[in-house]
């Protein structure tokens, strides 16, 4: 049980959204503020935030959160930290202003960039120290842009007078003061994104770093996932910040996958499965990271195996926004079940290439196997179907290299609720989903490593004891009707390589 009876704040900055939660002891929700931010698309392929409208939106929904929840900021035992974790930002350090917008995660800018780096000793050069190929996606690079291209920067850098970040650092220097004395600091989850820190030492690897050319005086202090970072100021004054995670390793500790082989499949922007692999950090010879878990303060870390899909829920919002196929997006569930079938329609949403288990920054995205009898219903389901399939080839690569079927899959996020694709996903899967009572996994993690920091949770068993299942989908597909399914999609798949020429 817990120790004492506080509320525990969590703030989740997401890629399309920032919210607030605040938590009960028992790890339910106790009130919730969401807001978006806008989404810059300067180029093709180019993906942009403004930082200080992140910032805006966290101030925002921290004071809706609190009001709705009839509290004091005061009554908060701790708040945790979650964030969309490649996102780079650069600001300056006496005055906060970022010196360019966040380069987003699904950003394709640095490619050149890449290429060059895997020119120099093949896609798989730092994979050895930092568990990860050579791709856009990562934070590295988005660095080297940045100080490429705002005039002056890099000299900047060098003498100290920058700070690079991922969106948890930069919400926590700005909540701690920001140039009146804010904390510079990073976790180990986040930090292991960046394919800047070595997965041994848990240090910002000084051969990467002169690879890319990014001056150490730039970077974070590497922590512990779960440990007091600083006082806020503001609207939290004097609450301990203590928490801080990667959105999707948040969402693993939010779901109590503390086990080794314990795994979640998170379903919101993109979507990204997580096994939890222990003490070891096993190398992925199938197209996977090897990854923090997380890391308590004083203990040794844990380790993940991640399959990371860039397209998800984006492609439902893509269906909303770019096509106007359906007016909201809780409309493509009952749009889907119109038809009984995807009617041949196969949609492979490769915007920004392929991420796990491919790495092919060529693709593009297709949708094959139309004929005169396809309908919007088809497209719809055919929309939800393809996060269903696009999992089912993370989790085989994810068995493959551990050795280990997975018995049944946690799953959270905003999809969860379309159980549709929940059914279809166990389908395509052949074992049982899991859906928690409490979806918001991502907050509820950096909620539960904030309160574990200041002693709201004594331990991880009484996490653990929180953890509640809403319901279960089992298989309900036969294994030949999956394996003739499968084999159109890997179908479709095919046909987005190679779509663009060096």
């Amino acid at each position: 049980m817990p120790a004492v009876s506080q509320y525990v704040g969590a703030l989740d900055q997401g890629t399309s959204s920032t919210r607030f939660v605040v938590f009960d002891p028992a790890g339910r929700p106790v009130a919730i503020d969401q807001r978006e931010h806008r989404q810059i698309y300067p180029e093709a392929g180019w993906v942009e935030h403004d930082p200080l409208e992140i910032l805006e939106r966290s101030n925002e929904v921290i004071g809706a959160a609190l009001a709705k929840a009839g509290i004091a900021a005061s009554e908060l035992a701790a708040v945790g930290i979650t964030n969309q974790r490649e996102t780079a930002v650069i600001w300056e350090r006496s005055t906060g202003r970022p010196i360019h917008n966040a380069v987003v995660w699904q950003d394709t800018r640095t490619a050149a960039i890449v290429a060059e780096l895997a020119a120099q000793g093949g896609p798989d050069r730092f994979r050895a120290s930092s568990g990860l190929p050579l791709a856009t996606y990562f934070s590295g690079p988005k660095v080297r842009w940045i100080l490429d291209h705002v005039t002056g920067a890099q000299a900047r850098a060098e003498a100290g007078d920058l700070l690079f970040g991922t969106i948890d650092s930069w919400l926590i220097w700005n909540l701690t003061g920001g140039p009146q004395g804010g904390v510079h600091v990073t976790d180990v989850t986040n930090a292991s994104r960046t394919m800047l820190m070595d997965l041994g030492t848990l240090e910002w690897n000084p051969e990467v770093l002169a690879a890319l050319g990014i001056p150490a005086a730039l970077l974070p202090r590497i922590a512990s996932s779960s440990e007091v970072y600083g006082s806020a100021t503001g609207a939290l004054a004097g609450i301990p910040i203590a928490g801080d995670l990667g959105d999707q390793q948040a969402a693993l500790f939010g779901q109590t996958c503390f086990a080794a082989g314990e795994a979640k499949n998170t379903y919101g922007t993109g979507c990204f499965m997580l096994l939890n692999t222990g003490p070891t950090a096993v190398p992925s010879a199938s197209g996977l990271l090897t990854t923090l878990a997380y890391q308590l303060s004083g203990q040794p870390p844990a380790y993940a195996l991640e399959g990371s899909i860039a397209v998800a829920g984006a492609l439902v919002r893509w269906l909303r926004d770019n096509l106007g196929l359906i007016a909201r997006s809780d409309e493509i569930e009952p749009l889907a079940r119109t038809v009984a079938d995807n009617g041949g329609v196969y949609i492979v949403p490769a915007f920004s290439g392929l991420f796990a288990p491919y790495w092919r920054s060529e693709a593009r995205g297709v949708i094959v196997g139309l004929t005169a009898f396809a309908n919007r219903g088809h497209i719809a389901r055919a929309a939800l179907e393809a996060t269903a399939w696009q999992t089912r080839e993370v989790l085989d690569a994810m068995n493959h290299d551990s050795g280990v079927d997975l018995r049944a899959l946690k799953v959270d996020g905003g999809m969860v609720r379309d159980e549709l694709l929940m059914q279809f996903q166990a389908d395509v899967l052949g074992v049982p989903v899991v859906r928690p009572e409490v979806i918001e996994t991502t907050a509820l993690g950096a909620a539960y490593a904030a309160g574990l920091a200041v002693g709201v949770w004594k331990n991880l068993d009484d996490l653990r004891a929180n953890w509640r299942a809403d319901r279960h989908w089992t298989p309900e597909l036969d294994p030949a009707g999956r394996a003739a399914a499968y084999h159109w999609w890997q179908k479709a798949v095919g046909r987005t390589f190679d779509w663009l020429e060096p």
